[in-house]
């Protein structure tokens, strides 16, 4: 790695490696640090915090053509990426680990099911600061220049002020120009869900498959929640933690009686 004061910088995603996401991120991210990357080999959206265990798991150098710094593909999810970086490729722990730039919004409850997030959340885990970025634009050629200053400016933020132990950030960018960006807001989780179904359809060979299907449904009606700055062409900043201890109900849970 690297032997410069420079933070070092792990950037990862769940579009795979040659997503223009990452692409950004990356060239940010050199701005500002000394870069290791290590992402999929292909894309892994909606992969959780999925873990390779049943499979074998390949670990290649990636040429890019840009940049001087070290890139790697794996054959696993997002969150083997980041396991992979710090337990075979990184000597040392990263400053800072980035996620994203993901294609599509991981607002609300999305967070849920984000291999971007998982990747954030796995690297605050193992003790690494982290943020997952996300732009509000499934299209591979999605235009991520407007949330560029924004993005490097966060990173900034984080690398000055540090991030508390158990927390990473989920940052959701609107599609929108640079003009109708209104800046940056920080929120909580939108209590939005998706309404699934699956459509039902047969191959040309009789045996039924089915397709995910479905709509977001958000009945929060907040104005400080991720969705309603998103709404308002904000920038949405969420302090996530992955401690899931509903810690308001412990008291409540103790009045009940359990017999041995």
């Amino acid at each position: 790695m690297p032997n410069t004061n420079k933070p070092l910088i792990l950037v990862t995603n769940d579009d795979g490696i040659t997503a223009k996401g990452i692409r950004t991120l990356i060239d940010i991210a050199t701005e500002l640090g000394d870069v290791v990357v290590v992402a999929p080999d292909s894309p892994q959206s909606a992969m959780g915090h999925a873990i390779t265990i049943n499979n074998t798991l390949y670990l290649k150098e990636y040429t890019a053509h840009s940049h001087n710094h070290k890139e790697y593909t794996t054959s696993g999810t997002p969150v083997d990426c980041v396991k992979m970086a710090s337990h075979e490729i990184l000597d040392r722990k990263p400053d800072l680990c980035l996620s994203g730039i993901n294609h599509g919004s991981n607002s609300a409850i999305n967070v849920i099911y984000s291999g971007t997030m998982s990747a954030a959340v796995e690297a605050g885990i193992e003790g690494i600061p982290s943020i997952g970025f996300s732009l509000c634009d499934y299209s591979a050629d999605a235009d991520f220049e407007p949330a560029r200053p924004y993005v490097k400016q966060i990173i900034e933020n984080v690398l000055d002020k540090g991030m508390p132990k158990g927390l990473v950030f989920n940052v959701n960018i609107p599609k929108a120009t640079h003009d109708e960006i209104k800046g940056v807001k920080i929120c909580r989780q939108a209590n939005a869900y998706w309404v699934e179904e699956f459509d039902k359809r047969t191959n040309p060979y009789g045996k039924d498959y089915y397709w995910l299907t479905g709509k977001f449904v958000n009945d929060d009606k907040g104005e400080d929640t991720d969705e309603w700055a998103l709404e308002h062409n904000f920038i949405s900043i969420v302090p996530t933690q992955y401690d899931l201890t509903a810690h308001h109900y412990i008291a409540e849970l103790n009045t009940w009686d359990f017999d041995n």
